[in-house]
């Protein structure tokens, strides 16, 4: 897409804070980090949401997450990290062109994750969604 900002960032017509770089994929550090070191996976190609994905593109996805993770957690000596993915709007996507959260955890830090409160669900309730899904 000619005016997406994060395909112009992933192919490199935008300069970039690049940690990862592959055929299919630029890591880059978030301008706007929820702590020291977040970075955004970035697929070259142009997706709008996981929806519009394939599942070969979702699969190198997961994999070059799982692998700028290990270096992140090895640089930055965090003791833990979130691996963060968000559909639409109301799920708190603000760009739309699919991408990857990397958000190093540390001890103290302000980040507000889980930001949810878990509920409770009756096991019919759960049985009836459930089928709902496998019929989907």
């Amino acid at each position: 897409m000619q005016d997406c900002i994060f395909c112009k960032i992933a192919n490199g017509e935008i300069p970039s804070a690049t940690i990862y770089e592959d055929e299919d994929f630029r890591g880059i550090l978030d301008l706007g980090p929820a702590s020291r070191g977040h970075g955004l996976l970035l697929p070259k190609k142009h997706f709008a949401d996981i929806f519009a994905l394939d599942d070969q593109t979702a699969s190198r996805a997961l994999v070059a997450a799982k692998h700028l993770a290990a270096s992140m957690k090895k640089a930055l000596n965090c003791e833990g990290l979130n691996i963060l993915q968000n559909n639409g709007q109301l799920a708190g996507q603000s760009v739309f062109h699919f991408h990857i959260h990397l958000i190093p955890r540390y001890q103290g830090d302000a980040v507000g994750l889980p930001a949810w409160k878990p509920g409770e669900a009756a096991k019919e309730e759960l049985e009836e969604i459930a089928q709902a899904i496998r019929n989907a």
